[in-house]
C-alpha cells in the first residue's frame, strides 16, 4: 500500500466537539500522511467515507486515530478495527460551488454534488458559509430550489409511514414561539391525525421546539423509534437531527447560526427538505409578520409564501400559509425550560395566553380542516374545543411517556436558572412595544438555548397599563456572569416600552 494510505486502528474520543467532526493523530502519523493540523482528512471503513479536520497530539499512539462521535456514527465504527486514512484534497464539487458564487445557474447533478460533499464532510466551514453567502446574495430560481431540496432528501434518511402525514411548522425568529407546537401536536393527534413532528435546534432565536420539548421528554430518536411512537400515540415531537433527515440542513444550521445568517432559499430548502424525509403530504406553515421578526412587512412574508407554494405544488405536498402576529413574544416565556412550563400549565388548564392559545388553535385548526376533522373555517373553534375539554393534554400526556418524559410532571417541578433580576417599570402608562429583537438578545445572553433553565419571564405584554415599580419582566440565567450580561443588554436597550399619556407640558 502507499505510504499515503495506511490502516490505523481506531479509538473513540472522549472529548466532545458538538456537530465538528473531528479526529487526532500521533505527530509522526501526520508527518508521514503529510497532512497538517487544521486541514481536512478522509476516513475509509469499509464501504463508509467521511472527512474531518485534523488535530495532533502526542497523547495519542503511534498507529492509533481518535475519532470524534460524529465519525463514529456516520462511519459505522462498530464494524471496523482499522480504517484507512487519506489526505483529503480538493473536493469535486469545488469547481460547481465557484460558479455559484459568479453567480451562474447549476444543474440538478451539480447542487447534489456539492450537498453530497458537504454531508461527506469534504468541505470545511470556510467552504459551506461560501455556499451560505451565496444563497444570501444571490438566491435561487424555482429549479434551483427544488433541485436544491431534492438532493438535501436524498443524501440522507427518509422515513416512511404507509399513511397520510400531517405537520404544522414555524419559520419561526420570534420569541416565545418554540411552545406553540407543544399545544398544536397534541391537538391534532388527538383527533386521530398522524403529526409525527420533527423540527431543529434553535439557531438565532433562544428556544426551538426540540430545545423546549427536551425540557420534559426525549427528543433524540431513531427512524424505527420515532415511527413506532407516531404510531402508537399518533404525535411526536423530535429533533430532527438524530434521524438523519436532510443532513445538510443540521450542517447549515450550524454555520448560518455562527454566521447570523438565515437566507429565504435555504430557509425554504430546510423546511420543506426535512418535510419530505418525513413523508409529510399536508403541512400547515406558520410565517409570523411584524417588527423584530424575520419577516417585518406583509409584503415580505407574502414573497415568501409564494416561494412555499410554487415549491410545495412542485414537491407535491399539499400547504396552507398563516402570516401570524409577530410584533411582540409569544405568551409570556422565552427560553426552553419557561417556554415548557407556560406550554404545560396551558394544557393543564385548558386556556393560557390569549396569544399562545389563538395560536396553536388557528394553526392546529388549520390542518384539522385538511384532514377532514372539521368542516371549512370550523377548525379554530375544534381545537379551542379539544385544548378546554382536556383531550389534548391527556394525549400530550401520552406523548411524553412515549418519548420517555414524565407525564405526570407538573410545570413546578421545571427547574429554571436561579440567579434572577426582576425589571420594573419607572413610570406609570402602557406597555406601547416589546422589542423582539432585544428580548431575544438579552435572552440569548443570559444563556439560552444552550442553558435551558436561562431565560426571560414576561409580566406584562403591549396594551397593559402598569404603574411605578411594577414587574415588567424577569431575567433567569444560571451564573451571576450571564445574568449581568443579560442584564447590561436591557441597560442599553428599551426592551419594553412604556409611555404615559401626558408627553410634555409647555411653557
Amino acid at each position: 500500500m502507499e505510504e499515503s494510505v495506511r490502516r490505523f486502528r481506531v479509538k473513540a474520543s472522549e472529548v466532545q466537539a458538538g456537530s465538528i467532526d473531528l479526529v487526532m493523530l500521533n505527530p509522526s502519523d501526520a508527518l508521514s500522511l503529510g497532512v497538517l493540523p487544521g486541514e481536512r482528512i478522509q476516513i475509509i471503513c469499509s464501504d463508509c467515507s467521511c472527512g474531518a479536520a485534523l488535530i495532533v497530539s502526542k497523547s495519542v499512539e503511534q498507529g492509533t486515530v481518535v475519532v470524534s462521535e460524529g465519525i463514529q456514527e456516520r462511519i459505522k465504527i462498530t464494524g471496523c478495527d482499522t480504517v484507512h486514512i487519506v489526505p483529503l484534497g480538493v473536493p469535486g464539487s469545488l469547481e460547481f460551488l465557484k460558479k455559484r458564487l459568479r453567480g451562474e445557474k447549476l444543474g440538478a447533478k451539480e447542487i447534489k454534488a456539492i450537498i453530497a460533499d458537504i454531508v461527506q464532510g469534504y468541505y470545511d466551514d470556510a467552504g459551506i458559509a461560501a455556499f451560505l453567502s451565496a444563497q444570501t446574495m444571490r438566491g435561487m430560481d424555482e429549479e434551483e430550489l427544488e433541485y436544491l431540496i431534492r438532493a438535501m432528501v436524498e443524501t440522507g434518511t427518509v422515513v416512511e409511514f404507509g399513511e397520510t402525514v400531517f405537520d404544522e411548522h414555524s419559520i419561526g425568529g420570534v420569541p416565545g414561539n418554540s411552545k406553540v407546537a407543544l399545544l398544536a401536536v397534541p391537538i391534532v393527534a388527538s383527533t386521530g391525525l398522524l403529526i409525527p413532528k420533527t423540527s431543529s435546534r434553535a439557531i438565532t432565536s433562544p428556544a426551538g421546539t426540540a430545545d423546549t420539548m427536551e425540557v420534559l421528554a426525549r427528543v433524540a430518536f431513531s427512524p424505527d423509534e420515532l415511527r413506532d411512537i407516531a404510531k402508537k400515540v399518533r404525535g411526536v415531537l423530535a429533533w430532527g437531527g438524530s434521524l438523519n433527515l436532510a443532513p445538510a440542513d443540521d450542517i447549515f444550521v450550524r454555520v448560518e447560526r455562527k454566521l447570523g445568517l438565515d437566507p429565504p432559499v435555504q430557509l425554504v430548502a430546510s423546511i420543506l427538505a426535512k418535510k419530505l424525509a418525513m413523508s409529510v403530504s399536508n403541512l400547515v406553515l406558520d410565517i409570523p409578520v411584524g417588527k423584530g421578526a424575520k419577516v417585518e412587512t406583509e409584503t415580505e412574508a407574502e414573497k415568501l409564501a409564494s416561494m412555499f407554494m410554487q415549491q410545495a405544488g412542485r414537491l407535491g405536498i399539499k400547504i396552507r400559509i398563516a402570516l401570524t402576529y409577530g410584533g411582540e413574544p409569544i405568551g409570556f416565556s422565552v427560553g426552553p425550560a419557561l417556554e415548557a412550563q407556560e406550554a404545560l400549565e396551558t394544557l393543564i388548564k385548558g386556556e393560557g395566553s390569549p396569544s399562545l392559545v389563538t395560536k396553536a388553535c388557528s394553526l392546529a385548526g388549520l390542518l384539522l380542516e385538511i384532514g377532514g376533522v372539521s368542516g371549512p373555517g370550523k377548525g379554530f373553534e375544534k381545537a379551542c374545543e379539544i385544548l378546554r375539554s382536556g383531550q389534548a393534554y391527556a394525549k400530550f400526556r401520552e406523548i411524553l411517556e412515549a418519548q420517555e418524559g414524565d407525564p405526570d410532571i407538573k410545570p413546578e417541578d421545571i427547574e429554571l436558572g436561579k440567579y434572577t433580576y426582576t425589571l420594573e417599570a419607572t413610570t406609570e402608562g402602557t406597555v406601547t412595544h416589546i422589542d423582539n429583537h432585544i428580548i431575544t438578545m438579552a435572552a440569548r445572553a443570559a444563556g439560552a438555548p444552550q442553558d435551558k433553565k436561562a431565560g426571560i419571564r414576561l409580566h406584562a405584554k403591549v396594551g397593559y397599563r402598569v404603574s411605578r415599580g411594577d414587574p415588567l419582566l424577569t431575567v433567569h440565567a444560571s451564573s451571576k456572569t450571564k445574568l449581568k450580561e443579560a442584564l447590561q443588554i436591557l441597560a442599553v436597550n428599551a426592551g419594553i416600552v412604556v409611555e404615559g399619556m401626558l408627553i410634555k407640558v409647555l411653557p
